[in-house]
């Protein structure tokens, strides 16, 4: 089977149909990001099959909770590699997305992949969570926030919340059981203003692994001591 046969049958697990351009630009972000691994640590994961899984189909996997359809302006706080940005990037266009990391190699990677698969109403920015989550050009200004990154929920909450409009929303992408995080996270995210909308639980296609979407609706406004400084959300989370 071709690569991009392959991928059509995990997309129509999700009832996504992508143009040829769009499977085309997939395949060429694959062979970038196994490119660049060569030379610095983007991603463990390298064999075609899998990061179609776990990476592109992961990433997708959003739309089983958010409708990707609406024109909305989106935050992928502490994106690595890119995901989840780039790949809903690549599938719904119409999304406007911003892709958050601290490390400025890892953003001039990200850089040169929207530069090459000609991507349009996407940036890549480096700076530290915190730091931007005082700004007022990005606090408050974002209709979702997204983010795969390996941190214990009320550290992630605290780091994604302030970037998120009231009436907006903060998706967290999780493996493995999470019932701890949800109990531990429940007091940071309330004094941040959010209240869990939906929890999402499923196995990705084709597969055994256990994935799990949690929604968090942004319902008042960040007390404007969050998030605090840096270090201090992982450090010493809100518990």
């Amino acid at each position: 089977m071709d690569r991009k046969a392959a991928f059509i049958l995990l997309l129509n697990e999700l009832n996504i149909t992508l143009s040829e351009k769009q499977l085309d630009q997939f395949i060429k972000y694959y062979e970038m990001l196994i490119e660049k691994n060569e030379v610095m640590n983007l991603t463990a994961i390298t064999e075609y099959d899998e990061v179609l899984q776990k990476h592109f189909i992961d990433s997708l996997s959003l739309i089983k909770v958010y409708d990707t359809n609406k024109v909305v302006k989106v935050l992928d706080l502490g994106t690595g590699a890119g995901f989840p940005g780039i790949p809903l990037k690549i599938a719904f266009p119409s999304l406007e997305i911003v892709l958050l990391d601290s490390l400025n190699k890892r953003v001039n990677f990200l850089n040169d992949v929207i530069r090459k698969l000609e991507l349009q109403n996407i940036t890549a920015i480096h700076g530290r969570a915190e730091e931007y989550g005082k700004d007022k050009n990005y606090r408050e200004q974002f209709d979702l926030c997204v983010s795969r990154a390996v941190a214990k929920l009320s550290t992630l909450t605290e780091y994604c919340i302030p970037y998120v409009k009231v009436q907006g929303y903060f998706i967290s992408f999780k493996a493995g059981n999470i019932q701890t995080e949800l109990e531990e996270s429940k007091k940071a995210i309330d004094i941040l203003g959010g209240c869990i909308d939906k929890i999402d639980k499923f196995k990705l296609p084709d597969s055994d692994m256990e994935r799990t979407l949690i929604k968090i609706k942004k319902i008042k406004t960040t007390p404007n001591s969050y998030p605090r400084s840096a270090g201090k959300p992982s450090k010493e989370p809100i518990m």
